[in-house]
């Protein structure tokens, strides 16, 4: 590295560094939008159900039923609502006023002597995740009481463990997220949107508004190179988007107490690569737009909106239509989720590691390479 390199790109990064402190649309952008993100998913968003509204219907009022029925008032996923007959509960579920019904039959308690017993539970299928959640989330707490009546028979009958009445004990372990929280799920993800907000969206408008403003053409007369402009771009938004990682990694760990299974420094080191891919992509859009609400727009649609939707952020991609599915491999944001998440989740996969982040070296390799192509020092 030469030193008139040096001085010139000393001098176009102090430049840079200025105009993102004094422009507090960037700052905004770059920083507080993140904490925002951070907060609004992290509290507000949740793919759990908690206090779901539920009718139970006692056609047998005998202590078995009433103790097959008492997990669900002592579970914070329901709130229970005892219900005369199944008309009324049926009224209820169409109100929209409860979203399932459990129906004790009145023969419950004798077919649990005689090992036919079963508990009809109905869901609102209106929104089809939340009810298959609540369905779930009931047949395990009829499973707990069954589990629990089996231990009670079986230690009674003094048969080898073996429980009375051929009811057998389930014994229930969840790996990768033993708090059975959505927050554990979503908030790694977060590291991607905020990554890509900064990278791609941020870089994008920057640079077409220096475009617009004509900032670059005063620049193309001087003896400064398009890497050097680039580079000088790229390095600012590289720091805010490290401050983003470090709010994103705070919070997960001291905010929602989010295990970190794998290294940090692998963590940081993804990270940096992801980040470098969004900035490329940034430049490539703000070069071949020149104009920042057409940049914007195209940020959106490509890089942000995909992130969110199509890369594994709200759901696994392989529920999905072969097609989509297709859509999402190509994006980098799905290798750098699937990524994020396995880090914090399960730990150092490093099979799954280091390919990821060869499809990540080598997508920054092909965008910042296309970005430089692209910006040359000529008005078209």
């Amino acid at each position: 590295m030469n030193s008139g390199f040096r001085s010139r790109l000393t001098a176009l990064v102090r430049k840079e560094f200025r105009q993102l402190v004094r422009d507090a649309s960037n700052m905004a952008i770059g920083i507080a939008l993140p904490i925002v993100l951070i907060l609004i998913f992290g509290y507000g968003l949740s793919l759990d159900v908690k206090n779901a509204p539920i009718a139970i219907v006692m056609e047998d009022s005998s202590p078995t039923a009433q103790e097959a029925v008492a997990g669900f008032s002592l579970s914070p996923s329901f709130a229970p609502l005892p219900v005369a007959s199944m008309h009324d509960a049926e009224i209820l579920m169409r109100e929209r006023r409860v979203d399932a019904i459990v129906r004790i039959p009145a023969t419950f308690s004798r077919d649990v002597a005689a090992g036919t017993a079963a508990v009809q539970i109905i869901v609102h299928g209106a929104e089809a995740n939340r009810a298959t959640i609540i369905l779930n989330y009931a047949g395990g707490a009829l499973q707990q009481w069954n589990a629990r009546r089996a231990e009670r028979l079986g230690s009674a009958a003094r048969a080898d463990a073996i429980p009375a009445n051929g009811a057998v004990s389930i014994e229930q372990r969840m790996w990768y997220n033993s708090a059975n929280t959505s927050t554990w799920y979503l908030v790694p993800g977060l590291i991607v949107l905020i990554m890509t907000l900064v990278g791609a969206f941020l870089t994008a408008l920057v640079m077409a508004r220096e475009w617009e403003r004509g900032t670059l053409e005063a620049l193309f007369v001087t003896p400064v190179r398009p890497v050097e402009i680039l580079l000088a771009k790229v390095i600012p938004y590289f720091c805010v988007g490290m401050m983003g990682l470090f709010l994103c990694l705070a919070a997960a760990r001291f905010l929602f107490k989010v295990p970190m299974q794998g290294s940090l420094l692998v963590i940081i080191f993804a990270s940096m690569l992801y980040l470098i891919v969004a900035l490329g992509m940034g430049l490539l859009i703000s070069s071949a737009t020149k104009n920042q609400f057409l940049a914007s727009q195209l940020a959106l649609v490509s890089s942000f909106m995909p992130s969110l939707m199509l890369s594994g952020f709200l759901f696994d991609l392989r529920n999905v239509p072969v097609a989509v599915q297709v859509v999402g491999r190509i994006l980098p944001a799905t290798y750098f989720m699937e990524l994020v998440k396995t880090l914090f989740l399960a730990g150092n996969v490093w099979p799954l590691i280091l390919r990821n982040c060869a499809i990540l070296a080598a997508y920054a390799v092909l965008l910042l390479s296309i970005a430089r192509a692209v910006t040359r020092k000529r008005l078209d």
